[in-house]
């Protein structure tokens, strides 16, 4: 069951780039956003792997940070599923953890998050993130 909305950012894919693995092609991109998570002014940054599966759906995984505006931090690790839009868009869905000391994102290190990550055939990013209860 979904709870809080726990946060909204967006940004700018900052870069893409395509490893080749055996059978197919694995992409690797990074992201910079800004936004508020836990109502605390934040920067997102992440980079995450995906590959194209079978039927044509995308499995990604990541990691990255939030960085409050004080420098306090937590790192996250997620992976989730998702499909290619039109024009090179890309829209996931998943689930993600968090890991902090910091005592304003002490919440997260207690909540699974459920996101929705969109990409825009521009590489401009907006992501929600949800507790899951």
């Amino acid at each position: 069951m979904l709870g809080e909305q726990l946060g909204e950012i967006r940004g700018k894919r900052s870069m893409r780039r395509v490893i080749p693995v055996d059978g197919g092609i694995k992409v690797e991109v990074s992201f910079e956003e800004s936004g508020k998570m836990l109502g605390i002014d934040v920067m997102n940054f992440g980079t995450y792997n995906s590959s194209m599966r079978h039927d044509g759906s995308l499995y990604g995984e990541g990691q990255g940070g939030l960085m409050g505006q004080d420098g306090s931090m937590a790192t996250w690790k997620g992976s989730g599923v998702g499909k290619l839009q039109g024009g090179g868009a890309v829209s996931f869905r998943g689930a993600v953890c968090y890991s902090t000391s910091s005592a304003k994102f002490a919440r997260l290190n207690t909540v699974a998050g459920i996101f929705e990550h969109e990409v825009d055939a521009e590489g401009n990013t907006h992501t929600k993130i949800w507790e899951w209860k």
